[in-house]
């Protein structure tokens, strides 16, 4: 059977078409070029598959957890990848397993609207905060798309689940995933059940920070995970909507002093030129610092923020004539690397882009060395 997948992002209504590769191994490697690090799910299933031994039962030293470095899909989303040979290796020999993208290193903010045949809370519980006047009439208000509609409402704003500007799925039960690309130096966290006030309305919850999305495409006993309409690409997260999802645990990225040395496996790269001045190479480590502050913290630390950030610094530092481009791309390569193995093609793209746009202005510095 012909197996056809319009997963494109630049290109919506280009198509491929394969007869002996599975739909899974397509989908993982879609994902991943996409830039969303993607684990393995039990198959047929909405949850990981089980880890080894070994994890299970807290047979490895917690400082080793060997299994993910070497290429094991242990511990969930956390396994998460962009290694397309990985992905190949896991999705070729296993086809019915299928797929999750870890949220948090994806950077992205996924919508979960449930359509479940259950009764509604009362006025307090449709969205948790806010409350709902006595006279407005909730006849007829059955699942997450009316609670998320009311939301938007009262907010003057159109409904995300008709937002076809982003990228949308419907899943087997008939709700809808609505993604969006985490905006700004944030880090926004998964709720849980919407009845505990974590959620952004009655049967609508957030993945984010700390949690998984199912990835589009993907089939489990109950469906497909079918994408919807042709966009192929999250949109930024809108403004209001982050302002509603503060009750889900919004919180600032670390806090990092400028004061903090250049990464360790970014010298030997900032130092080969053996021309950078103490005020450049200063700047240089004040520069990288944001990036290497990620790397203790695997997932919502802004890490692409702070690395575009970063490169769109050092391409000024570049068109200054302070660095060389080469020695640039060396220090941000060498800093992602460290911050987050595993997904060098992610960091490349992030880093062509930030120092392109950093070239093309001078970034006001002080001549001369201290």
């Amino acid at each position: 059977m012909s197996i056809e997948l319009r997963f494109f992002r630049n290109s919506p209504r280009q198509a491929v078409s394969e007869s002996s590769v599975a739909t899974s191994l397509l989908t993982a490697s879609w994902c991943a070029r996409c830039g969303w690090p993607v684990h393995t799910l039990a198959a047929g299933r909405k949850t990981p598959v089980a880890n080894c031994p070994d994890c299970r039962w807290a047979s490895h030293p917690p400082a080793e957890r060997p299994c993910i470095p070497a290429g094991r899909w242990c511990r969930g989303f956390r396994a998460a990848t962009l290694d397309q040979r990985r992905v190949a290796r896991w999705w070729g020999t296993h086809p019915e397993l299928g797929g999750g993208v870890s949220c948090g290193s994806a950077d992205v903010v996924v919508i979960d609207i449930d359509a479940h045949s259950t009764q509604s809370p009362g006025r307090d519980g449709i969205l948790p905060g806010i409350p709902i006047a006595d006279h407005m009439d909730l006849t007829g208000l059955a699942n997450g798309f009316h609670t998320l509609a009311v939301l938007a409402a009262l907010r003057g704003r159109p409904s995300p689940a008709d937002d076809d500007a982003t990228l949308r799925v419907r899943t087997p039960s008939g709700g809808r995933h609505i993604w969006y690309r985490a905006t700004g130096n944030r880090c926004w966290h998964c709720s849980s059940e919407s009845s505990t006030g974590r959620g952004l309305a009655w049967q609508v919850d957030v993945r984010a920070d700390g949690g998984y999305i199912i990835a589009p495409g993907t089939s489990t006993t109950h469906g497909m995970y079918n994408l919807i309409g042709e966009m192929r690409e999250p949109a930024d997260l809108p403004s209001w909507l982050s302002q509603e999802l503060k009750p889900t645990a919004h919180l600032p990225a670390p806090t990092v002093l400028a004061s903090r040395s250049v990464p360790p496996r970014a010298q030997p790269a900032v130092l080969a030129t053996g021309g950078v001045c103490g005020h450049t190479q200063q700047m240089l480590a004040s520069v990288l610092a944001p990036v290497e502050a990620c790397g203790p913290v695997f997932e919502g630390a802004g890490f692409s923020d702070a690395l575009n950030r970063a490169a769109y610094a050092l391409g000024g530092l570049v068109a200054a004539a302070y660095l060389k481009q080469d020695d640039a791309e060396r220090a941000l390569t060498e800093s992602a690397a460290a911050a987050r193995p595993g997904q060098e093609r992610r960091a490349e793209q992030v880093i062509r882009s930030g120092l392109a746009a950093g070239i093309k202005r001078t970034l006001p510095l002080r001549r001369g060395c201290p």
